[in-house]
């Protein structure tokens, strides 16, 4: 029988399950930040309950820990990229980037990516599987022991597509924002989609107060297909209007990412159609120069053509920003360290 992963309980689960062993309910309340606060490995390294409640506790329960298998600082800017092993050998990613505002942790939320996106190292490999939320939490508790410092900012902007991962990635956000534990404000959340529609619909229903991150890339249905296989699917205005509808239902505003291709989608043209797509949206347009992979003949746009390309939406009265690039000496892209891994890895 396998055992239980008690760390993506909510602590009200915790105490029902104690509850069901024959302990007092205010033993959760004992317990839970041991998990969640104090980062324990083991049942063991709890101090204030006794041996015989360790010993049921180990039986019918695990606690779930990552290995860190490398990280790599880079000299330009100090962004940390994190490669962590899951228990079954699986790798993920994980990115530190530290601003004035405070430590912003980017974490996986699957193992590899089965959305296909042409310019992302993340999804060359395919999808291994879908993270547990404790998995999702281990990212940011491993990294925040690592810096001794707290995390205040949360993107689930790494490998995987978070919406793919809907029921983990909603207790994720439950247990990370729960003040018992990092209690980090939905508010410092932001979850990125490359766009799966009944979910995103779905999503606006829970109420939640975090910033829904939509993976746009392109200004048309067709630059869209040739990026992202998701269009094919659910089409441009399809994800716009589902972005419409969140921020309605939710009242937080829309980021849409918008990676700039060099002479794929980067023209005036392009400039105009986007500010034509998202008109009446309550949003903001994040610009980020592609980070380029060797597997794609994909390069980055020139420094003039993205300032030009702001300057436009900014001339159509859009929000803009162009994303500060971090990380970019230290394969600063989704997926390209765990790529790097692997193949060498196989190689003989």
């Amino acid at each position: 029988m396998e055992k239980a992963d008690i760390k993506s309980w909510n602590q009200k689960e915790l105490e029902e399950f104690l509850v069901s062993l024959g302990e007092k309910p205010f033993r959760a309340r004992q317990i839970y930040p041991w998990l969640h606060v104090r980062h324990v490995a083991s049942f063991e390294e709890i101090t204030d309950i006794s041996g015989k409640l360790k010993e049921k506790l180990t039986e019918k329960c695990r606690i779930i820990t990552l290995k860190q298998v490398k990280v790599q600082v880079s000299k330009l800017d100090g962004t940390r990229k994190y490669l962590f092993a899951l228990e079954d050998g699986a790798m993920i990613e994980s990115v530190l980037m530290r601003y004035k505002h405070g430590n912003s942790v980017c974490i996986s939320s699957q193992a590899g990516c089965r959305m296909g996106c042409r310019f992302c190292a993340s999804t060359l490999d395919g999808l291994v599987r879908s993270l547990t939320p404790s998995e999702m939490l281990e990212q940011i508790y491993r990294i925040q022991e690592d810096i001794e410092e707290r995390i205040s900012h949360t993107v689930v902007m790494g490998m995987g597509e978070p919406l793919d991962n809907y029921d983990n990635l909603l207790k994720f956000i439950e247990l990370l924002s729960d003040k018992n534990g990092v209690n980090i404000s939905q508010r410092n959340i932001t979850v990125s989609t490359c766009g799966i529609v009944p979910n995103i619909y779905k999503l606006a229903e829970e109420k939640l107060q975090i910033t829904l991150a939509l993976s746009l890339h392109a200004s048309s249905q067709e630059k869209r297909e040739e990026l992202m296989p998701i269009a094919k699917k659910y089409d441009i205005y399809q994800v716009v209007e589902a972005c419409r509808d969140y921020f309605e239902k939710t009242g937080r505003r829309i980021t849409f990412e918008y990676s700039l291709v060099g002479g794929v989608n980067d023209s005036d043209e392009d400039a105009y159609r986007l500010a034509k797509l998202i008109e009446g949206v309550n949003c903001h347009v994040n610009l980020i120069p592609v980070n380029p992979i060797k597997e794609r003949n994909y390069v980055q746009s020139k420094e003039q053509v993205i300032l030009n390309f702001k300057n436009k939406l900014e001339k159509y009265g859009k929000n803009v920003t162009i994303r500060r690039e971090m990380g970019r000496d230290i394969e600063g892209a989704c997926g390209q360290l765990r790529k790097q891994f692997s193949e060498r890895e196989a190689r003989p």
